[in-house]
């Protein structure tokens, strides 16, 4: 343990106990070096890690640490950055073993029959300055339908309806030179670097097809493939299905995307507007059997879902297993909403955007790797501690018409919120997803939720 957090009271000491048991259990210094973050001498990789692991739960910066007299560490920050901005360190491959290592030990909890997934998803990783960061862009926020400056973090994660993990990512630059702000450094491609930035100068749908083949090599097993809108078109269904996996996800309602039905090449407004609708208190107004890619042609099946506060509104899914029911394709289409709180939490708490100010693409990739064992480390604990019902059984029950809604106080005020937020442009607001980070952070042991405090009041 990092000597800047020895444990001082019963809550640090749990949390000591709680961070040894992740690095002895998952053998970290095993996977770092698999990775080659390694050193021939001086400071080992796995204390450097550990201290850039922990160092959320203390309330202060390296930085602050250094002014105040409190950095009681046995290496410089000059060793500290220099581990960060190593060009050597396989990142995505590190966050993939460690989660499908974490993955593994979850998975025997449920049944066999239990629906895993794969969630693919991009946020804002904002920066108030691009000017000397490298590959810092302007990027489109598909939130607030804007540009602003820094990163888009494509982020590939799986879950089994009750825990979210992160398994790999990327920070997504523009790939137009007009919207680069900061420098371009250029390596070999053959380099782990130079593949790296390749990656990030990659289109998003093309990124979510290399982050999936990655997990995939790495072990990775679920049934569907769960992303929004964004990513849905024909080209993406078809590739995803060629990597053997179904996907569920969100149409756009574009008149340009066509999909074959009874023949016809026609747009989801046309197949809605000419097919019978169900009537009465049903959960889904249409359900159609189609078509979908160009040169090659794959069978799906599209589910449209009425909007309960606008009779004239609708939103449609397309799943690409036309076999599964339109009940289980809204239901497990829920489950995408705990990658929504998995952003928030690691922006909010484990201090994802604000604490690395480095101008180094390598390091701001280590950092995001760093954040995401974080996350995973509080995803075990929270797994142990208790069981509660999942984020994908609460959108369910919102697309249920034919019962009324009942669940307890404190979910009372979520669905209310949901409600709206769901069926009207579909996309969480700011406070739906601070009321999901309440239930994940209540849901994890006392003593991790007293050492997070600490870093919400930091951040």
């Amino acid at each position: 343990m990092p000597a800047s957090i020895l444990p001082q009271n019963q809550d640090e000491k749990e949390l000591f106990n709680a961070i040894s048991s992740f690095f002895s259990r998952f053998k970290i210094g095993n996977l770092l070096r698999a990775c080659n973050a390694q050193k021939e001498k001086g400071v080992p990789v796995t204390r450097i890690f550990k201290y850039k692991l922990c160092n959320v739960f203390t309330g202060r910066s390296m930085y602050m640490q250094q002014r105040t007299g409190s950095f009681r560490e046995s290496f410089s920050k000059n060793t500290f950055y220099r581990f960060l901005n190593g060009t050597k360190t396989n990142w995505l491959k590190f966050t993939t073993l460690l989660s499908k290592a974490v993955a593994d030990t979850i998975e025997p909890l449920t049944g066999s029959d239990r629906i895993n997934a794969f969630v693919v998803d991009d946020s804002l990783f904002e920066r108030t300055s691009c000017k000397k960061t490298e590959l810092g862009s302007k990027v489109f926020d598909h939130a607030s339908m804007r540009y602003t400056k820094g990163y888009r973090l494509m982020t590939l994660g799986w879950t089994d309806g009750n825990t979210f993990l992160p398994i790999n990512s990327s920070l997504l630059a523009s790939s137009k030179t007009s919207n680069l702000i900061g420098p371009q450094q250029h390596y070999d491609g053959r380099s782990l670097a130079g593949q790296r930035r390749k990656l990030a100068q990659m289109k998003g749908t093309s990124v979510m097809v290399e982050l999936l083949k990655t997990a995939l090599n790495a072990g990775y097993k679920a049934d569907y493939v769960l992303y929004d809108s964004w990513f849905s078109n024909p080209a993406q269904l078809v590739e995803v299905k060629n990597l053997g996996l179904d996907s569920i996800a969100m149409i756009k309602k574009s008149s340009r995307i066509r999909y074959e039905y009874e023949g016809q090449m026609l747009s989801i407004k046309k197949i809605y507007g000419i097919c019978k609708k169900r009537r009465g208190r049903s959960r889904y107004l249409l359900s159609v059997n189609v078509m979908v890619g160009k040169n090659q042609k794959i069978p799906a099946k599209i589910v449209c879902v009425r909007n309960k506060r606008n009779k004239k509104d609708w939103i449609a899914f397309i799943c690409t297993n036309p076999d599964l029911s339109e009940e289980e394709i809204i239901r497990i289409y829920g489950k995408r909403w705990q990658i929504e709180v998995f952003f928030k939490t690691c922006k909010s708490y484990l201090n994802l955007v604000g604490e690395c100010h480095s101008l180094s693409y390598d390091a701001l990739t280590a950092h995001v790797a760093i954040v995401f064992a974080r996350y995973m480390m509080l995803a075990l604990e929270q797994r142990k501690d208790e069981d509660h019902r999942t984020l994908g059984e609460i959108f369910f029950f919102l697309t249920d018409e034919l019962a009324d809604i009942t669940f307890g106080e404190s979910l009372q005020i979520i669905l209310k919120a949901m409600f709206e937020g769901i069926y009207t442009v579909f996309q969480v607001t700011e406070a739906q997803i601070d009321a999901f980070i309440d239930i994940f952070v209540d849901r994890l042991p006392d003593f991790i939720q007293n050492s997070l405090a600490k870093s919400a009041v930091l951040d």
